[in-house]
């Protein structure tokens, strides 16, 4: 007897209809797996004997033909125990057929019948609802996370028996109770929430407020011990709350990179990702023979941070200059290629040098000359010109830790001119209602910039005297027009003045160039 159920197979991060079909043909008893199955569903052979037969049922004396169909397309991973188990049933006679009638499934067997959860059920959950399957039976942890899914019936057990008599039920499966906070995706703020005031450093605060605001990248540049690490990390409490779609999105990612166990909702805070600059290219965008998300796709929708970034190998970030630019990185198999996304705000920080102290007024620096040409040849230019903002830090004084530890008063607050939370929700309200599409402000075309950037023709002026002076690239000029473009948004202006434009200037300090001249010709634009 010829048996079917309806199941998926992760491709990137999204999940691809798998039918899974069982035949019992004369022969010497065993099972054989076709389809192009991977090492984990092979194996699936020994889990689905001993959980049938320790959950009370009977396994087949005979020859038993598992097909997964389509049968070009690779599948991996555990997930494919239950549906082969259940299909099995139903072949031999031990479960009813139209049990499985538009039923979709997915789960891990343990060898006492158990059910396990497995990565990647929201892609599944995604798929099943988009199929119009009856119900989708998960393992009772994948629960919540399949729940995620509206309009989608969901069913839940603890084993394989379990199963069978969910569908022995007489009356039809019924949704299971999906919680508030497991669909709900809220974010909890201090109206007042300021960047800690450790930093007596005001350009580093105006750079986390345009890169929250724009979405602009940031590298900063300064020895050990300056606050770079603390900047970033203040970056992700400045970001905007998440949308229910964004929240849907990024937990689907880390469902397919199987990070959602401890957590099965939806992720509530924009991810915030830093890897050792030891990672391989695979482990920073992702790869394999299935390619699974790397760091760069984990942080999508949040930041992600690269500390000591001329430590990492050269070939390791070239791999960023196209996802930067698209928004998606695509990984290309000899049989399938996978997008997935990559909407990050890049942060990256390194010192001058490799002892850290170049040009530091009270530490020599000890490299050679070559030495710091050898360190900087590690980030090509293509590289640097993708991102946005660039900053020089310095190191805290004494005085200003000294505050850190004894508490500052509101009067150094209020002299710090700290750009709070609320500064940036408008910044980032006005520039989504005027673009198209959306778009951040790091994302604006030419075409974009000369239609609603709403520039100046004093500020066009001074910003072409500047690009042609520093003999600057297209990518960056215009990316000097969008960080002036978020700069107007968050001073609530409407138009992009020259001010802008000399102000933007401050964060493009390593452009070709002699910086001295291009604020000799700033200051002479602004006094006309």
């Amino acid at each position: 007897m010829l048996a079917r159920c309806l199941s998926g197979s992760l491709h990137g991060i999204e999940a691809l209809a798998v039918t899974v079909e069982v035949d019992l043909v004369p022969g010497l008893p065993g099972l054989q797996l076709v389809g192009l199955p991977d090492a984990a569903i092979q194996e699936s052979r020994e889990r689905v004997r001993s959980a049938l037969r320790n959950s009370g049922f009977r396994g087949p004396l005979v020859r038993v033909v598992v097909n997964l169909a389509p049968a070009d397309l690779r599948k991996e991973g555990p997930s494919f125990d239950l549906p082969i188990a259940l299909a099995l049933l139903v072949a031999s006679g031990q479960l009813d057929g139209p049990l499985l009638a538009n039923l979709c499934c997915a789960g891990e067997l343990g060898l006492d019948g158990s059910l396990r959860p497995c990565r990647g059920i929201l892609a599944i959950a995604n798929l099943a609802a988009t199929q119009n399957v009856r119900a989708l039976v998960v393992p009772s942890a994948n629960a919540a996370e399949a729940s995620l899914v509206p309009g989608l019936t969901v069913r839940a057990a603890h084993s394989l028996s379990e199963v069978v008599d969910l569908l022995h039920q007489p009356q039809p499966l019924a949704p299971k109770h999906i919680s508030k906070a497991a669909v709900t995706a809220k974010i909890t703020r201090r109206p007042n929430d300021q960047l800690h005031p450790l930093l007596d450093c005001a350009l580093g605060h105006k750079a986390l407020a345009l890169a929250a605001a724009g979405g602009h990248h940031l590298l900063m540049v300064g020895p050990p011990g300056c606050g770079k690490t603390l900047l970033a990390q203040h970056l992700a409490q400045l970001l905007p709350p998440l949308t229910r779609q964004e929240a849907l999105e990024i937990t689907s990612i880390h469902s397919v990179a199987g990070m959602l166990k401890s957590t099965p909702q939806l992720m509530q805070q924009r991810p915030f990702r830093a890897p050792h600059h030891s990672c391989t290219i695979a482990a920073l965008v992702g790869g394999g023979a299935n390619p699974r998300p790397g760091e760069l796709s984990l942080a999508h929708g949040g930041v992600l941070f690269l500390d000591e970034l001329a430590e990492f190998p050269r070939k390791v970030l070239d791999q960023l200059r196209q996802p930067l630019e698209e928004g998606v990185i695509r990984l290309s198999r000899a049989r399938q290629t996978c997008a997935f996304p990559s909407q990050i705000t890049l942060v990256a920080a390194t010192n001058p040098c490799p002892c850290g102290w170049f040009g530091d007024e009270e530490h020599p620096c000890r490299c050679s000359q070559s030495q710091r040409q050898r360190y900087w040849s590690r980030l090509s230019g293509p590289l640097l010109d993708r991102l946005d903002l660039q900053l020089r830090l310095k190191h805290l004084p004494a005085a200003q830790l000294r505050k850190s530890v004894t508490g500052f008063t509101p009067t150094d607050l209020n002299d710090q001119k700290l750009i709070g939370i609320e500064q940036i929700l408008r910044a980032r309200a006005r520039m989504l209602v005027r673009n198209p599409d959306g778009k951040l402000n790091r994302d604006l075309s030419a075409q974009d910039l000369g239609q609603i950037g709403q520039l100046d023709e004093k500020a066009l002026e001074l910003w072409e005297q500047v690009v042609n002076h520093r003999r600057l690239s297209a990518r960056s000029g215009l990316r000097i027009l969008r960080v002036a473009r978020s700069l107007a948004d968050l001073h609530d202006q409407d138009k992009v003045n020259k001010s802008a434009i000399a102000e933007t200037m401050c964060f493009r300090s390593f452009d070709c160039g002699d910086a001295k001249e291009d604020f000799a010709i700033i200051a002479k634009q602004l006094a006309s």
